[in-house]
């Protein structure tokens, strides 16, 4: 039996999941600002409802970013805590790539709202080894993200709600579909993180890093002045 535990807080959602060998626990909920403050408690209690020990787990999983700066590092922050604790590996999972897994599409153009006018943005699609980037996380501006061959293409992620003409501009003929309203879960990185883990990628604590693309860790006083976020 595989116990994992994955947890994201790099949007608005605090979603948490526990896979108890075939079983799914999970918490999903819109916390705002407040993972900090509810992380720990509702984790526990999924294990609880679970009826397992963080000793018991056979490994962490954590939404590594792009995303919400702040909420990527206390993902991190967590995983690194708890797997130290329990000496436990920590698999990171890309929150594009989850949002490609969550598609259930075969080609995906992933974009997530990075504010400050610019979006994290991947393209991915399903080989017999599973998700090829064709354009690996990177930041662009919403009217200079790159061009791509093909059509059929399916687009997800919270950028294409906050910059929908931009990117309709850019693939709009390419597309089959858009769902801005996706989001990455934790649910879905257990499915992802079943591969790093089954692959023997997994991580000591002390090796886990975030994936911040933006490097920025504070605003100008004029860019908070305009109620920018990072």
């Amino acid at each position: 039996m595989v116990n994992l535990l994955a947890f994201d807080t790099s949007t608005e959602y605090l979603s948490l999941a526990i896979q108890k060998g075939s079983e799914i626990f999970n918490f999903n909920a819109n916390v705002g600002q407040t993972h900090s403050q509810l992380i720990l408690p509702k984790i526990q209690a999924l294990l609880d409802e679970a009826h397992l020990t963080l000793n018991a787990l056979n490994g962490i999983a954590f939404g590594a970013g792009p995303g919400s700066f702040t909420g990527v590092r206390i993902a991190a922050g967590v995983a690194q805590g708890l797997a130290y604790g329990a000496d436990l590996p920590v698999a990171s999972v890309c929150t594009l790539q989850a949002l490609a897994e969550a598609s259930g599409a075969d080609k995906v153009i992933a974009c997530i709202d990075a504010r400050m006018g610019e979006v994290y943005f991947a393209v991915y699609e399903i080989t017999a080894a599973g998700w090829y980037a064709v354009v690996a996380p990177s930041l662009h501006k919403p009217d200079n993200v790159p061009e791509l061959a093909g059509t059929n293409w399916v687009g997800v992620g919270s950028g294409w709600q906050a910059y929908d003409a931009q990117l309709n501009q850019a693939y709009g003929a390419q597309l089959s579909a858009t769902k801005p309203d996706l989001r990455p879960t934790a649910e879905v990185m257990l499915k992802l993180a079943m591969l790093e883990f089954q692959a023997g990628r997994a991580k000591p604590a002390a090796q886990v890093q975030p994936i911040y693309i933006r490097h920025r860790v504070a605003l100008k006083t004029e860019e908070r002045e305009k109620g920018l976020r990072l």
